[in-house]
């Protein structure tokens, strides 16, 4: 039994040398996943999977890791990914749930349940930095995918701008944070309003920042929020700005597989196992922030 060649995908060969190569192979539907979020002290954390069309019509003039791009042409990219993509989804995990069962575990399962509600089913995975488990197709987590596969940069500017869109609206609610400059990011002007003001119920209280500034910075991570803290019901999904053309606001008790004809999901991930959370400001450098 003859054994297939080794593919070979060049470092210089651009942001869809990996898709293509799959492609290849047989993989035609390669999902990428990435999040925004991590490091931000306040505010949502962002997932997005998205399947981009084989050929040209895949191609997106612009197309980056969203980090990489101004804020302009993050709003021109995310339109043409709603437009072209053959299946995108969004989920929104809010601060109350990074609180009571860690950053880690809820980035894992918002990436695992934007890709599980993916209107076509993805063949092979491909995810920025770590793999995700629990998936029943291939996959390969890869260093800085955001900047080396385009269905991982697409899924980059879709998290990014949910996120950002989220957090300007945010603003107008909680004013005196800066939320609409910083979005939630550990900035020197954010530092200083949680000083000022103390934190808001937008704010994560299992990060130590925000924990000492509450006066409960002695308490376990998730006992940190103040009963009341998140009383007040969040505002639903379909509610917010930014979440794109087509877009399916889940409710909590609805399956997250469930999907909009469009190919776009929006909603909140529930019912994971919790886990410590993360110290302040986790991968805060790849997305912009301050330590």
């Amino acid at each position: 039994m003859l054994t297939p060649p080794r593919t070979v995908v060049r470092r210089d060969g651009g942001l869809y040398a990996l898709e293509r190569a799959l492609q290849r192979r047989g993989f035609r539907h390669v999902a990428g996943a990435d999040e925004a979020g991590r490091g931000a002290c306040a505010g949502p954390l962002v997932a997005a999977a998205a399947i981009l069309p084989e050929g040209r019509r895949g191609e997106i003039d612009e197309l980056a890791d969203s980090k990489l791009l101004t804020p302009a042409a993050r709003e021109r990219v995310h339109d043409e990914v709603v437009a072209r993509a053959l299946a995108y989804a969004v989920v929104v995990i809010p601060a109350e749930e990074v609180d009571a069962r860690g950053l880690h575990v809820c980035n894992l399962a918002a990436m695992r349940r934007a890709l599980a509600s993916l209107t076509t089913r993805p063949e092979y995975v491909l995810t920025d930095g770590f793999g995700v488990d629990g998936l029943d197709v291939p996959g390969l987590a890869v260093w800085k995918g955001d900047r080396v596969a385009a269905c991982v940069a697409a899924a980059s500017v879709l998290a990014k701008v949910t996120r950002d869109r989220m957090m300007v609206e945010l603003d107008g609610r909680f004013p005196g944070y800066g939320f609409a400059e910083h979005k939630g990011y550990i900035t020197a002007e954010h530092s200083a309003a949680l000083r000022a003001l103390g934190p808001c119920r937008e704010h994560r209280f299992s990060y130590v920042n925000v924990a000492a500034v509450s006066g409960r910075d002695g308490r376990p991570p998730r006992a940190r929020r103040p009963v009341g803290a998140d009383a007040a019901s969040p505002e639903p999904a379909a509610g917010l700005p930014g979440l794109g053309p087509g877009a399916f606001a889940g409710r909590p008790d609805e399956p997250m597989g469930h999907c909009g004809a469009s190919g776009g999901t929006v909603g909140v991930a529930l019912g994971e196992q919790p886990r410590p959370p993360a110290s302040v400001g986790e991968d805060v450098v790849m997305e912009g922030g301050v330590r």
